[in-house]
C-alpha cells in the first residue's frame, strides 16, 4: 500500500535534548528558522504531531503567513493542512489550541480511545483503526482517506522514534541549537530501542543564523522501497509530458518533472513548451524554480529522456543546466539515440559533476512512444 512521505522535523540542543524541564517552552531556533518552519508547513498536505505534544506544548501548528496561505488555496489546497494527532487512549484537552485553530482535525486513535474522545467533546475527525495503534494503518489511512502525500512530523521524541524503527520516517530535517540543557529529566529527541536502518544519509547541511539545519534521509529496504515507488509514479508522469510536445522531425519529444526532496512538485516542462522549438524538457521545467530555491540542492529531475550532453541551440546542454542548478539526482526511462547527436552520454556529464542516475528501462517503451516517427 502506498504512504506519505514522512517527513521528521525537530529543533535540539547540542546534547541532544527537545527541551528543558521548566515552565516555559525552551526556544531552541530563532526567526530565520521559523520562518523556514512556516514554508515547509505551508509545502505539505498533513502536520502530525502526538498525543503528549498536545499536552505538554498546546501547540496550534499554523502556517503563519498569509502569503503563503493564498498561495495554498490558489493552489487548490486547504488554507491550511490537516492537523493530525495520534492518542491510544483518546484522553485529550477538548478546550486544547490545537482543536480549535487552522482548518480540518483529525484524531487517529483506538476502538476505546474513540469512546473516550466522543464522551470528552473532542471536535476533530475521530478515526478509530483497531485496539491497538499501528502506525502502518494510520499512514495508510492518511494517504488513501484523506489524500495525504506529504506529512510533516513535529513531534514528540516517542512519535519520532517510533516512526524510524517502524523504518516509517523518509527524511529527517534537524536544527542544531548551540546550547545544552544538561538535564537527564528533560525530554529527548529518540528513545532507545532497537533502530534496524544503519546509518542516515546527509543531504544537505545549511548555517541558518547561529543554528544548523541538517537534513537526512534513511537507509532502510522499506524506505528504498518507496522511493522506488516515487521514482516510478514521477517518471510516468515524465513521459506523460512527453505526450503533449508538439510534434518535430528534428528534435525529441521529452517530459521532465523536478521534484523537492520532500516529495512535493517543484516544477514541470515538456520539449518546444511554449511554441519555443528549440527549448528542451528539462530546461523548460527548471526555468520555473527560482534559481537560489534551497529545495533544488535535494531534489530529483525525472526526464523521459536521459537528459542532453551536446546541443548546439543553446549555450548549455540540460546535463549541465541540471549541474548547475544544484540538483545531484536525475531517473530517466532512456538512454539518448545517436539520431541527432552521435555519442551523447548524458549520464556521463551528470556522474562526472557528482549526481546520482538512475534508468528505469521498464518505462523505455512508454517514452520512446511520442518519437516512434524518428525511428528507422
Amino acid at each position: 500500500m502506498p504512504l506519505p512521505h514522512v517527513l521528521l522535523s525537530a529543533a535540539v540542543s547540542l546534547d541532544g535534548y527537545l527541551d528543558d524541564t521548566g515552565p516555559e517552552r525552551l526556544l531552541l531556533s530563532g526567526p530565520a528558522d521559523f520562518e523556514r518552519v512556516d514554508e515547509v508547513r505551508a509545502s505539505v498536505d498533513a502536520i502530525l504531531v502526538g498525543a503528549g505534544t498536545v499536552r505538554a506544548d498546546n501547540p496550534r501548528l499554523l502556517v503563519n503567513s498569509a502569503e503563503r496561505r493564498a498561495a495554498r488555496v490558489a493552489a487548490g489546497q486547504a488554507e491550511y493542512p490537516l492537523k493530525v494527532t495520534v492518542s491510544a487512549t483518546g484522553e485529550l484537552d477538548p478546550a486544547a489550541r490545537f482543536w480549535h485553530t487552522g482548518g480540518d482535525k483529525v484524531l487517529v486513535t483506538t476502538e476505546d480511545g474513540a469512546r473516550r474522545a466522543r464522551a470528552l467533546g473532542i471536535a476533530a475527525g475521530i478515526v478509530p483503526l483497531g485496539n491497538v495503534l499501528d502506525w502502518r494503518a494510520a499512514l495508510e489511512y492518511l494517504h488513501d482517506r484523506r489524500g495525504v502525500r506529504r506529512l510533516m512530523v513535529e513531534g514528540g521524541g516517542s512519535v519520532h522514534t517510533q516512526l524510524l524503527q517502524q523504518e516509517l520516517a523518509d527524511e529527517l530535517q534537524l536544527v542544531l541549537a548551540p546550547l545544552f540543557v544538561g538535564d537527564p529529566a528533560a525530554p529527548r529527541l529518540f528513545g532507545p530501542g532497537a533502530y534496524q536502518g544503519g546509518r542516515l544519509r546527509l543531504v544537505e547541511s545549511r548555517r541558518i543564523e547561529d543554528v544548523v539545519l541538517m537534513r537526512y534521509r534513511p537507509t532502510a529496504p522499506g524506505v528504498g522501497e518507496r522511493v522506488a515507488a516515487a521514482d516510478r509514479h514521477w517518471l510516468a508522469l515524465a513521459c506523460e509530458l512527453a505526450e503533449l510536445c508538439p510534434p518535430s522531425e528534428t528534435a525529441f519529444s521529452v517530459g521532465a518533472v523536478v521534484v523537492a526532496g520532500d516529495g512535493s512538485e517543484l516544477a514541470r516542462g515538456y520539449s518546444r513548451e511554449g511554441n519555443d522549438p528549440r527549448v528542451h524538457a528539462e530546461e523548460a521545467a527548471l526555468a520555473k524554480v527560482g534559481p537560489d530555491d534551497v529545495r533544488l540542492a535535494g531534489a530529483t529531475v525525472y526526464s523521459s529522456l536521459e537528459p542532453c550532453a551536446r546541443r548546439a541551440s543553446r549555450p548549455a546542454p540540460c546535463a549541465r543546466l541540471i549541474l548547475d542548478a544544484g540538483v545531484r539526482r536525475v531517473v530517466t526511462a532512456w538512454r539518448e539515440p545517436d539520431t541527432f547527436v552521435p555519442g551523447a552520454d548524458g549520464s556521463g556529464v551528470l556522474a562526472g559533476g557528482g549526481a546520482a542516475v538512475v534508468v528505469l528501462d521498464e518505462y523505455e517503451d512508454r517514452a520512446k512512444a511520442p518519437n516512434r516517427h524518428l525511428e528507422g
